[in-house]
């Protein structure tokens, strides 16, 4: 059924990772889009905080595509949030996105048992914000110029989506994109 699998980060990744990441396709949808040194990447991964986090190449027919995370795991607020990007512009739009968010839900809700699933999105990237209020996110906020990149002041929109919400949709999400 799952032809995505999502592969825990490991070192010998970040070379990938830090050239995915210092692409133009994947930086002018990031907070930051300074260039990454392989000494920056490193320090990058040594930081990791693993308790509260989970990193996750994206393998898609034994091709990596991009990268998959949670973070600011709260157990007690039973929350995180989420993010990921795909690498390889070839396979936008085959629905891989949403089968990487259909997993990464499962494993949000199902595997670590929290309660609410929250991302952040430029407002200026209807598709992906789109995306996530198919799979039942809520907007919950908008923060005016949260990021300043280059002269550009950029909102976001903020995004949640709750495990009862998920609960409510998860089979007809389940049907649509596998079957």
């Amino acid at each position: 059924m799952n032809d995505i699998q999502l592969v825990k980060l490991v070192e010998d990744d970040l070379e990938i990772v830090r050239g995915w990441r210092n692409s133009k396709e994947v930086s002018d949808y990031m907070y930051t889009d300074s260039y990454i040194s392989e000494v920056d990447q490193k320090q990058w991964y040594q930081k990791i905080d693993w308790t509260r986090s989970v990193y996750w190449v994206i393998n898609y027919q034994e091709k990596q595509l991009g990268l998959a995370s949670i973070t600011s795991i709260d157990k007690t607020l039973k929350s995180c949030y989420w993010a990921f990007y795909l690498a390889d512009s070839s396979v936008r739009g085959a629905g891989i996105g949403a089968k990487v968010e259909y997993n990464v839900i499962e494993y949000v809700f199902g595997i670590v048992g929290l309660n609410k699933l929250r991302c952040e999105v430029f407002a200026f990237n209807d598709k992906v914000i789109q995306m996530h209020e198919k799979f039942g996110f809520r907007r919950e906020g908008y923060y005016r110029e949260h990021c300043i990149k280059g002269n550009a002041k950029l909102d976001v929109v903020g995004l949640a989506l709750l495990k009862s919400e998920w609960e409510a949709l998860r089979e007809k999400i389940r049907l649509k994109i596998y079957g």
